[in-house]
């Protein structure tokens, strides 16, 4: 899986994916992020599956209204941590605070973990996140038309799911949070897993989410490149060249499956950058990333997700 590497280039990539996709020394829960106004608990009588209530038994959104008048688009951002960890604030509370500043509703999903939960529990988990954000959007002055989900690492993967997925709405259901769409109208990727091809280099990390000895249909079931069709949701995908743990080749391969079905997306893929680069907050060295949010923000502008700036007085 890993070719045309040094001992200490290998050893460094081990070190990250253990960060990031749930190796033995995967980093301890992070803390809530930063600035939220609220947290909304997505099943308040106890979410379905549910070990017991603890606080990694309770799925959640940290919420960030943006400021003015609505009604706003909206975002549930999911963070990355290999689907044992979910790096709270680096890529959630960071992203929420700036689709704030530009006008847009951002809420932070954080989804129950393996070992204690694994597939389907974090497809649930998102799915609720969306339909809860959806069934709000009067009350909370959002366009109902215009909700996004935005994830990294395996917060992408999980966004590439919902993505692909088939929305199934029971318009009968007595929870009416249950009778929205989960379907994101947009969806953001940053160095996501989107394709279990083992051909594809760099870090397999999917058996914190579907075990050991997975089944062939199984692995086929969650790998979101093999489910996309007219209806993916259009696409922004951001990744790097060098990112030895989620290989570049995840983001071209999805972005040529949204091609050749007309499905509208954008690809950047830049030369340097390790896994995890967030929103290239703090990487003098990496300069060159600096752009990329600023490139999402001309395209959700492009699409009416996000509001112009003011145009300059003259």
């Amino acid at each position: 899986m890993l070719y045309r590497m040094s001992f200490v280039r290998f050893v460094l990539a081990l070190t990250v994916a253990s960060l990031a996709f749930g190796l033995p020394h995967a980093a301890a829960q992070d803390g809530p992020p930063k600035g939220f106004a609220s947290i909304e608990i997505l099943w308040p009588g106890g979410a379905p599956g549910a070990h017991g209530t603890a606080d990694g038994d309770v799925p959640k959104l940290f919420c960030y209204p943006a400021p003015g008048a609505g009604p706003h688009a909206a975002v549930v951002v999911i963070p990355g941590g290999g689907y044992t960890n979910v790096v709270l604030e680096k890529e959630g509370g960071v992203e929420a605070r700036w689709l704030n500043e530009r006008g847009v509703s951002a809420y932070v999903l954080q989804y129950r973990l393996s070992p204690a939960y694994q597939y389907p529990t974090p497809m649930q988990d998102g799915e609720r996140a969306m339909r809860f954000v959806r069934s709000h959007a009067q009350q909370w002055g959002l366009r109902a038309d215009a909700i996004g989900a935005w994830g990294f690492s395996a917060g992408g993967h999980l966004t590439g799911y919902l993505a692909t997925a088939k929305s199934i709405e029971d318009a009968n259901a007595a929870d009416p949070i249950e009778r929205v769409s989960s379907h994101p109208d947009f969806a953001i990727f940053g160095y996501a897993r989107l394709s279990l091809d083992p051909g594809i280099p760099g870090i397999f990390g999917m058996k914190t989410l579907i075990g050991n000895n997975p089944t062939q249909t199984l692995v086929d079931t969650v790998s979101p490149v093999l489910h996309v069709t007219r209806d993916t949701s259009p696409s922004f995908l951001y990744a790097n060249s060098r990112d030895e743990v989620v290989s570049s080749l995840n983001a071209t391969a999805f972005y040529n499956a949204l091609q050749l079905l007309r499905v509208p997306a954008e690809l950047h893929v830049f030369e340097s950058g390790p896994h995890g680069t967030g929103m290239a907050q703090n990487l003098p060295r990496l300069p060159e990333l600096k752009i990329w949010p600023t490139l999402l923000e001309h395209w959700m502008q492009m699409h009416n997700w996000m509001p112009l700036p003011d145009a300059p007085k003259s």
